[in-house]
């Protein structure tokens, strides 16, 4: 990337990337009531759910982080605080805040209502992640649903973007699976707004696998490149209906790819996909609103989508 963020540009492309996250999620959420069509929107208002609710927890620990530097540079002249574009992530700050605001009943799985409540009770962040799903740590898509507000917040590096996608991961996430999907979800999205700020092509797909972490995510990743119609893409890599980051993850980032123009176009394909349609097309939402801006988003699906919570 031949270009530098300032704190409030890296504060707006990151706001972007959750307005389109939390319009594709809202969105996608009223697919789960029967008689919707894409013919026509469902009649708003559009709740949103856990996926907006964490997304919200990121960017405000990015930007509580980001003051943070910002007062230690002016207090520090000795340049000791240079060399951390947009501040490094405050995982303990993230655990914090996702224990403290969330809400179980905005679609929060078993396994995540039982982590968080931990975490809200005292328990160390890097112990009740570990302990999830029987020792194992969780594979499923909860650390990608909420990361493309991060990515764009790194658009000026992606080796940053997948650094910092991994720590925001691992908060809720001790799985390697997991992880991969929380990385591959921050890096497109840093690519995606990347791409409108330095308006040249991108490989999207190209450039996610290259900074993923080996994994069946990334196998999947790189099954995606081959795949040419949305039908293809949700048969062979899921549509999120097991809620893992594998088989939601990888076709997010496809119809990304394939429709980075047209917001629109992919929360359409997330939700004909069916599936887990608020968590898919959150993922696509907020990376193709990296690339687009707010701008990209229907003003009437805006309208509709419930408001963000007032913190």
């Amino acid at each position: 990337m031949s270009f530098t963020l300032f704190p409030d540009t890296r504060a707006a492309l990151a706001a972007d990337s959750l307005a389109g996250l939390s319009v594709g999620d809202a969105l996608g959420a009223q697919f789960f009531i029967p008689g919707q069509s894409l013919d026509a929107p469902p009649a708003p208002p559009w709740p949103w759910t856990d996926d907006t609710e964490e997304a919200c927890c990121i960017v405000d620990a990015l930007k509580a982080t980001a003051a943070e530097v910002e007062q230690a540079a002016g207090e520090d002249k000795s340049g000791a605080g240079e060399g951390k574009p947009g501040g490094g992530f405050d995982r303990d700050l993230f655990a914090r805040l996702l224990g403290e605001r969330f809400d179980p009943y905005r679609g929060y799985g078993p396994g995540a209502v039982v982590m968080l409540r931990q975490i809200r009770e005292g328990s160390p962040w890097p112990i009740a992640a570990a302990a999830a799903f029987d020792g194992q740590g969780s594979a499923g898509n909860g650390a990608a649903m909420r990361a493309a507000p991060l990515g764009a917040w790194h658009a000026d590096s992606l080796v940053r973007a997948a650094e910092q996608g991994a720590r925001a991961a691992e908060v809720t996430h001790a799985h390697a699976e997991g992880i991969a999907g929380g990385v591959a979800t921050t890096v497109a999205a840093a690519v995606a707004a990347a791409a409108r700020l330095d308006g040249r092509p991108v490989d999207l797909l190209g450039a996610v696998l290259a900074h993923t972490p080996p994994s069946r995510v990334s196998d999947a990743l790189r099954e995606a490149r081959r795949i040419t119609t949305a039908a293809e893409a949700a048969h062979e890599l899921g549509n999120g209906s097991r809620s893992l980051a594998v088989d939601s993850v990888p076709f997010a980032i496809w119809v990304a790819a394939r429709h980075l123009h047209d917001y629109p176009a992919a929360v359409q394909v997330c939700i004909a996909a069916g599936g887990d349609m608020d968590t898919t097309a959150a993922m696509a939402a907020g990376i193709v609103a990296a690339y687009t801006g707010i701008a990209g988003i229907p003003d009437e699906w805006l309208q509709a989508r419930e408001p963000l919570p007032q913190w």
